[in-house]
């Protein structure tokens, strides 16, 4: 056994305090490191990003249309550029339509002879055959225009003659021009009619005096708009007078036309028919316009069918809406930080519908989360959609979103604190 060597107490109290500063100089460092750490964390970890608390309708609805029926015969209504906006009223049955028979001659006469624009068309010269006729309309008591054999017209002109007056003269004159004779102009036109799907009109004569002319409420819709589709009859059914050579004078039967914005488009009166308006109107609704076609039928007398026109068309001008689905500033949400930073999220710009009765606007929001931002910074859309028409209206920022600064991002690190 090896005697053991004394320990030098110097030594000892050295290694001591080695340890000792060694656990200073590592406890230093980490508290320096986590203190790096804390500070990187907080100033450099992205801060969290905010999203939009959105306030807004679904949809905006408005109320529904009440329309004002006549009380008698049939009736309907159309905005041809408005899903829903077809609205039939009483019978769907064939009836007598009088001259409204007229707006299919000249559709007939026109698929015959086609004229482009403003086009006045070929010129036709009168004979004592069309004297003739002028005379057996007289005595027949149905409606005319005076017409002199050795004078002539364009085909416009007398289209006009036929339309404006309702002559029903012109229209058999017409008729044996463009197609060498009434026979043969029925033949064409009841093809012409079934082939357009106007399977509840038929004809057997050109100027309507027979009840056998007869139409639906719906067809007579879709002949309205093959009216308002022609530039050349549109523009003769519009007119309140014209001056016509052999003819003269000749003013409108159609005494609404500039009411409510009506500008065409056929009476009809007969014993079996009753008094008929075949009509259209650019009706205003706020600063817009709505094309509206309409068909009263079977009416007593003209008073009530003015009357019964007028309250129809008042009903659908009021069951149209002009809709602000947006305005500019509107408030369609909002975002709040944690650092207690916030601003409304607001429209850009102002959209609006027309809508016809309650049909609604779809209202559809798109937003993205925000960490900071300037006032007028887009963040969003929404988009209103009625009609299967769209508009959009960008989303901004009302006010400044300031980056949460020095002092929070400390008291956060990684941005994630309360």
């Amino acid at each position: 056994m090896s005697p053991q060597v004394p320990v030098d107490p110097s030594r000892r109290v050295s290694r001591t305090v080695y340890r000792r500063r060694r656990f200073v100089v590592f406890g230093i460092g980490g508290t320096l490191l986590l203190a790096f750490l804390y500070l990187a964390g907080s100033l450099l970890t992205p801060i969290p990003a905010t999203a939009a608390v959105v306030t807004h309708e679904k949809s905006i609805v408005q109320p529904a249309a009440q329309l004002a029926w006549p009380g008698y015969g049939s009736s309907a209504v159309t905005a041809p550029d408005y899903s829903g906006a077809t609205v039939y009223h009483g019978s769907d049955a064939s009836v007598p339509i009088a001259s409204v028979t007229k707006v299919i001659t000249a559709l007939l006469v026109l698929e015959a002879k086609p004229l482009n624009g403003d086009d006045q068309g070929p010129t036709i010269s009168f004979t004592q055959k069309d004297v003739d006729i002028w005379n057996e309309v007289i005595a027949e008591g149905g409606s005319w225009a005076p017409v002199q054999a050795g004078t002539s017209m364009t085909e416009k002109e007398a289209l006009t003659a036929m339309l404006l007056p309702s002559a029903n003269n012109y229209a058999i004159s017409l008729v044996n021009w463009a197609y060498g004779s009434t026979s043969d102009y029925v033949t064409a036109a009841n093809k012409w009619l079934a082939a357009k799907g106007f399977t509840g009109t038929k004809i057997v004569t050109a100027d309507g005096l027979d009840p056998g002319n007869v139409s639906t409420t719906k067809d007579l819709l879709g002949l309205g708009q093959l009216v308002l589709d022609s530039p050349t009859l549109s523009s003769i059914v519009s007119q309140k007078t014209a001056t016509l050579p052999g003819a003269g004078a000749q003013d409108n039967t159609n005494t609404l036309l500039g009411w409510e914005g009506i500008d065409g488009l056929k009476t009809g009166n007969t014993d079996e028919a009753g008094n008929c308006l075949l009509f259209s109107a650019d009706v205003a609704v706020g600063t817009a316009k709505v094309r509206v076609l309409g068909v009263v039928l079977g009416a007593p007398t003209h008073d009530d069918l003015w009357a019964g026109v007028k309250a129809l068309l008042t009903s659908v001008k009021a069951g149209f809406h002009q809709v602000s689905a947006s305005t500019k500033g509107q408030v369609f949400g909002s975002y709040s930080t944690p650092w207690k930073a916030s601003s409304d999220l607001v429209a850009t710009t102002a959209t609006t519908f027309v809508v016809w009765s309650d049909q609604p606007v779809e209202v559809a929001l798109e937003t993205r989360p925000v960490q900071s931002g300037f006032a007028g910074d887009v963040v969003g859309k929404v988009t209103f959609t009625s009609n299967g028409k769209s508009q959009s209206a960008e989303l901004a920022l009302a006010k400044d979103v300031p980056d949460p600064g020095f002092g929070w991002r400390l008291a956060h690190p990684g941005g994630l604190g309360t």
